[in-house]
């Protein structure tokens, strides 16, 4: 029996690099055992026990890595074979005939390009695929055959419904020589998901194609200290050192994600500075790499963002900007399904996106109309110094709300986008136009805090400003001396002498039929200065 294991010994390019397209190779990348981070997962038991099993995880976590990694080391062995299958070609496809043959023409594809009998099948059969693997099976005998299936989450409905049963089937006569022996079904959530949605938001019962699975597998994120052991054998191989500062920050950054990990790095060490650099890697170099990271709209960030779109996720999104209490958050079809993209986690029991970076992608691009729609400011908001004159900025704001928000919002509540949220984003858009390419805002949200929390830094210097909204049935007087003692404990957190403001826009609806002129206000209370929109 073939012992998995992963090997830092393989032969190595002269110098490695940290990857982000693709599946990681140790010959070219710096990269970390992949199945340390399977959670559940018993991978000895899995061929000799003769086990099919799922593997789920968000994308860009290192599924593929992994598969093609183990797969490339049983095949290392004499005691079976294994064959990696991808099925993402047949994305959108919702005739289960040309989804039968895409699989079946790429099964035998692979068999070719390695050396393998190639397995054979009636395409014209509607068990083409069953009959394939048997076939398979058969010409690998006497070595078992076990075959694992990526990207298995594109398939849909019935494409989906008659692959699952076809290896049920298989299931019941499957060992050597019959049926691949093991089956692994790959992709961003747990099967049992896809059959629910295959058949209408009915639940699986026990006949369902999937019950032969014997295990559910996680692939988790990198853990603080595998971000620190990654760098590291950059620092082997070429000297060069990253300070303990930056690799805090690149792990509160990324919560681990792995491709955020790779993106900053290889930024770093490669775009801010020269790739053949050996200059140690700070915290300024990791800042740069990240607002580099964030402006290319990489296809990983782009593809998380367009879900901004997608109902469930603008559900659970909405949500969680503007601080909302729900009860029933976690238990929503919407919050598993955003859970499962990677996209939100629960830290300490709450609710909240994922890791900083994508918080900062999703409002970055949920306000990119608004910010692109924004005129270029003619006002003077730097004072005499240069640093940001925030007073003035923001009685700017106030003046741009009462000149566009009712406006902009009717077209947001036409395309259903955001209504909800729309104070927080367009303020938001409106302090982006102005900072763009000089100062960083970063963004503290989460379910049931009640508020947002932005945090500005302009030249070195930075400024609370903490957003509330006064809804009907709520007391003015009450919100208002909340928001005072959340926005003193946030600016003690960040800096304490740093000023500090309270936005609170005011949505009653009675406050909608006052004048202007007095739904406008400016207070200082408690040391900060009280906003009113």
């Amino acid at each position: 029996m073939v012992k998995y294991r992963y090997t830092e010994d393989m032969a190595k390019r002269e110098v490695r690099f940290f990857n982000t397209t693709g599946p990681c190779n140790p010959d070219m990348h710096y990269m970390l055992p992949p199945e340390e981070r399977l959670v559940g997962a018993q991978l000895s038991r899995y061929i000799q026990d003769q086990l099919y099993w799922v593997l789920h995880a968000p994308r860009q976590t290192g599924k593929t890595t992994f598969l093609m990694s183990w797969m490339r080391e049983i095949n290392a062995g004499d005691e079976a074979v294994a064959c990696y299958v991808s099925v993402e070609t047949c994305q959108a496809v919702e005739d289960p005939d040309v989804a039968k043959r895409i699989i079946c023409r790429y099964i035998r594809r692979w068999a070719e390009l390695n050396g393998l009998p190639a397995p054979e099948a009636d395409m014209d059969s509607e068990t083409a695929i069953a009959d394939m693997l048997s076939d398979w099976a058969q010409k690998t005998a006497p070595k078992p055959l076990v075959v694992l299936f990526d990207e298995v989450d594109v398939l849909q409905g019935e494409p989906l419904i008659r692959f699952l049963r076809q290896l049920r089937n298989g299931f019941a006569g499957h060992g050597v020589g019959k049926f691949p022996v093991s089956i692994a079904l790959v992709g961003m959530r747990d099967l049992k998901d896809y059959i629910t949605a295959a058949k209408g938001g009915v639940a699986p019962n026990p006949g369902s194609p999937f019950n032969v699975k014997s295990d559910s597998v996680f692939l988790g994120n990198f853990q603080k200290d595998d971000v620190g052991r990654l760098f590291a054998q950059r620092t082997a191989e070429i000297g060069q050192q990253i300070t303990k500062e930056a690799l805090d920050y690149v792990y509160d950054q990324s919560r681990g994600q792995p491709w955020i990990v790779n993106s900053l790095f290889q930024r770093a060490t490669m775009r801010v500075l020269d790739k053949d650099s050996s200059e140690t890697v700070t915290i300024e170099h990791i800042l740069a790499a990240r607002e580099q990271m964030i402006l290319a709209r990489e296809t990983h960030l782009d593809a998380l963002a367009t879900r901004l779109l997608d109902d469930r996720v603008r559900q659970i999104i909405e949500t969680l900007m503007i601080g909302d209490v729900d009860q029933f958050i976690t238990q929503s079809d919407a919050f598993n399904y955003c859970l499962d993209l990677g996209l939100v986690s629960k830290e300490g029991g709450t609710p909240q996106v994922a890791n900083p970076i994508y918080r900062e992608v999703l409002a970055r691009y949920s306000t990119e109309g608004a910010q692109d729609a924004i005129p270029a400011p003619e006002w003077q908001w730097e004072d005499a110094e240069g640093l940001l004159d925030m007073d003035a900025l923001l009685k700017e704001f106030q003046q741009f709300w009462r000149e566009n928000s009712e406006v902009w919002e009717d077209q947001r509540k036409q395309r259903d986008m955001y209504t909800e949220a729309f104070p927080h984003l367009l303020l938001q858009a409106f302090l982006q136009r102005v900072l763009n390419g000089g100062g960083r805002i970063t963004r503290e949200f989460a379910a049931g805090r009640g508020r947002m929390d932005l945090a500005v830094e302009y030249n070195k210097k930075k400024y609370i400003i903490e957003v509330k909204l006064l809804r009907d049935k709520k007391n003015a007087e009450t919100v208002k001396e909340q928001g005072l003692a959340q926005t003193a404990k946030y600016r003690d957190t960040i800096d304490s002498a740093a000023p500090a403001y309270l936005v609170l826009f005011d949505r009653r609806s009675e406050s909608k039929k006052a004048p202007w002129d007095t739904r406008l206000t400016w207070a200082e209370e408690k040391g900060i200065t009280v906003v009113g929109c």
